[in-house]
């Protein structure tokens, strides 16, 4: 009796110093530190194995990503407020007779400038385009990121900072949290793009948690569980409920889905989930076989231009004849 008992108090000892790490795990994945020093981020993927052991400990501290590169376009840097008030800085780059606007998001622990070559190519397609660094990101104000959970307020004040300029035809593009943000955010705040255009957003918040500690070579269960039970306390939202998978039901425009082949955090039946749910008539699911979880544009460039010209041409056509094939060449 006396060793089952000493037993059981080992096992809750273990439990609750797991669950005191992982609060902290929660609370570091979603908080960006300010970043002075302008140091350079990682991904979880290049940490070394002493880094991943400490994060796996205490949590990667992450800092507020550097904008370092800058249009070679002109463009205007413009600031517009959220709804908890925090400045949100983006890069506002006009075209002469322009096609459209395009909006673009970025990934967890990016920035504007990491999609400058995604942003340059729509301007050469004609298109005026709008790229803003998320709440917590770049030099945007806030430190507390949710994962797309509270940023659709940030997409919703981009949105309407264009549409203010007369604009009709708007575009959305989003990378994975951008992308998933994009999906939560047409439904919730009532957007109306033309088109959009997502790259390897998750299925759900516990896939995604799911996915980012595969990727560091850890065990998923239990906690990916506990990870999201001490974000929704932390950051005041029910990480459970978030499924972007089900938001694609609410989307009826043309639809452009892309896949990278050998994306860790984003499995193909998430993919293809998201794809399924989508109630477009016009939509097209591209798989990048060489890439990852990464920007398709720098890794399979002449694939992915030629993927979202032939996307943005047949979506603009009014009352398509027939209905397009939904899969482009997977190969």
């Amino acid at each position: 009796m006396k060793f089952l008992r000493r037993t059981l108090w080992v096992f809750l000892g273990l439990f609750v110093v797991l669950n005191v790490m992982l609060a902290f795990q929660a609370y570091r994945f979603t908080y960006f530190y300010d970043n002075p020093q302008k140091i350079q981020t990682r991904r979880a993927e290049d940490y070394t194995t002493g880094e991943k052991l400490q994060g796996a400990l205490f949590g990667i501290k992450f800092l507020k990503s550097v904008v370092d590169h800058y249009p070679t376009e002109p463009f205007q840097t413009v600031r517009f407020a959220n709804e908890q008030g925090e400045s949100l800085e983006g890069w506002y780059i006009p075209v002469q007779q322009a096609k459209g606007t395009v909006i673009l998001c970025h990934g967890h622990t990016q920035n504007k400038a990491k999609i400058l070559d995604e942003t340059t190519y729509f301007h050469e397609l004609g298109y005026n385009t709008l790229s803003f660094d998320f709440r917590a990101h770049g030099n945007s104000g806030g430190n507390i990121c949710t994962i797309g959970y509270f940023e659709t307020g940030d997409l919703k004040a981009a949105y309407d900072f264009i549409t203010r300029k007369g604009e009709k035809n708007i575009v959305l593009w989003g990378v994975s949290m951008g992308a998933a943000t994009i999906l939560k955010a047409i439904p919730e705040c009532h957007l109306q793009p033309k088109n959009v255009i997502l790259e390897c957003p998750f299925a759900s918040m516990y896939e995604a948690v799911e996915g980012r500690i595969r990727t560091m070579h850890l065990p998923a269960h239990p906690l990916s569980e506990l990870l999201l039970i001490w974000g929704s306390v932390e950051r005041g939202m029910w990480s459970f409920g978030y499924r972007p998978a089900e938001y694609a039901t609410q989307l009826t425009m043309p639809v452009l889905l892309n896949w990278g082949a050998h994306d860790a955090r984003v499995l193909r039946n998430e993919t293809d989930e998201i794809f399924t749910n989508l109630d477009s008539d016009q939509k097209q699911l591209v798989v990048f076989s060489k890439s990852r979880h990464e920007s398709f544009c720098k890794k399979e460039p002449l694939k992915w231009r030629i993927s979202v010209k032939q996307f943005l041409r047949q979506a603009s056509k009014p009352n398509p004849a027939h209905r397009p094939e939904p899969y482009l060449a997977s190969h």
